[in-house]
């Protein structure tokens, strides 16, 4: 491919080079997230089973999912970090190969029955998690004003394909692990790992040129001091560089912010809702429709609020946001255990509000930042989005065993009125 001169101005010959990138870019994002999303799916939806029976005990199973979070937390600088060194394939292809070496060590740690074992490969697993939410920035480099949301959300929405694909390879993948002499429960995890190998593949092979790098090649070389350059600013460790990028940049504060409090609202009531379901005597087939919706809520509008994030604004978004998330906490926080229905509806909304909060947020994010700090901004960001979601987690539990559902919706819809407000006055 013909080198693209760096620091000058874009021709539209060049233009049209890199909305061909672009294009292809987003592709190749979309496949992976799709494969990805099947393997995360899937072994998240038997993790805690396995853990349950490998230990013998119900609340060691919770520590499955916890390990995952954790290390998709735990990922996000060192991809943001390999991303701002050497470009969005390197830092992918880290998450990617994490999460499929944490496939390996959990099959081991089946085979021999070693639950410890077993969450130290679900911490790697969770790799792939952090993975799938760096593909949404990658999508974002290569952006022309006005469409970064847009690019951005249909890499969110590729990943609705393997979530709801994923759970019902489960049974399927184990049948087949068996036939094919794998030990018992093995085989959904050999499928994640064959997942994220097609996902690493598709990354290293299709991810060319690099988005960001390519970005980095055409854009304007920024001023700077005597005596100091760009490289030299990448080559500080990466949260320090994201410190210091987010103090002259207050948008990115509002928006990562935005992000946080989306996320641990949605965490926490979706996380108890089962639970809260459980005690009214709703089956586990109502339960998992109520999450279904939920989950269509998370991912299926994805497009149409990239679109309204580009083109009212991505405050407006966030705002919006907030008011989606505050229905779904009054609507779900007031519903008896007995009141599917109710209940059902609020998390469909709580799914919409996170949609708004992490894509608007995101692409917020993004335009706000210096093209040279965004992988560490970005790292951060989705740092603190996994901390932020499994403290969520845990308080809601805390929350709902010592008082009730209902006063977890009350918390919840003060935390996102506190915040809407706050994004409304911020707005200048």
């Amino acid at each position: 491919m013909t080198k693209i001169p760096t620091n000058v101005d874009i021709s539209p010959q060049i233009g049209g080079q890199i909305a061909t990138v672009q294009r292809r870019t987003l592709a190749v994002l979309s496949v992976a997230q799709i494969t990805s999303g099947v393997g995360v799916a899937v072994g998240f939806a038997f993790s805690s089973l396995v853990v349950a029976q490998l230990s013998g005990s119900v609340s060691i199973s919770g520590l499955a999912g916890t390990a995952s979070v954790l290390g998709a937390a735990l990922l996000a600088l060192p991809t943001a970090r390999a991303s701002g060194r050497s470009g969005r394939r390197a830092g992918l292809a880290l998450a990617y190969g994490c999460a499929l070496l944490g496939c390996l060590i959990t099959v081991v740690a089946i085979t021999v029955r070693s639950w410890p074992l077993m969450l130290a490969g679900l911490v790697l697993f969770g790799g792939a998690s952090a993975g799938s939410l760096a593909s949404r920035y990658s999508a974002t480099d290569l952006s022309p004003p006005g469409h970064s949301a847009r690019h951005l959300s249909w890499v969110v929405w590729a990943a609705t394909i393997g979530s709801v694909a994923g759970p019902n390879l489960a049974e399927p993948a184990d049948h087949l692990g068996r036939r094919l002499g794998l030990a018992p429960d093995t085989g959904p995890f050999a499928l994640s790992l064959l997942a994220f190998a097609i996902a690493l593949a598709v990354i290293v092979i299709g991810l060319r040129p690099d988005p960001l790098l390519l970005a980095r090649s055409t854009a304007p070389a920024p001023a700077s001091a005597p005596g100091t350059t760009v490289p030299a600013a990448r080559a500080r460790g990466t949260l320090r560089t994201a410190w210091q990028a987010l103090r002259q940049a207050p948008a990115a504060v509002r928006a990562l912010v935005a992000i946080a409090v989306s996320h641990t609202a949605m965490v926490s009531v979706m996380s108890m809702t089962p639970v809260h379901l459980d005690h009214g005597g709703s089956p586990n087939w109502v339960i998992g429709i109520v999450l279904s919706l939920h989950i269509a809520g998370m991912y299926v509008l994805s497009p149409l609020v990239g679109w309204l994030a580009d083109r009212i604004g991505r405050v407006p978004v966030l705002t919006l946001g907030m008011g989606l998330l505050l229905a779904a906490a009054v609507l779900a926080g007031t519903a008896g255990p007995h009141g599917v229905t109710q209940v059902s509806a609020g998390l469909a909304l709580l799914g919409a509000g996170w949609s708004c909060g992490l894509i608007a947020g995101s692409a917020m994010l993004s335009d706000a930042v210096p093209l040279e700090h965004r992988p560490a901004v970005q790292g951060l960001s989705d740092l603190l989005m996994n901390v932020c979601g499994a403290t969520g987690a845990v308080a809601a539990g805390v929350i709902v065993g010592a008082l009730s559902y209902g006063v977890l919706g009350t918390v919840v819809a003060v935390m996102v009125t506190i915040t809407g407000a706050w994004l409304t006055l911020k707005r200048t």
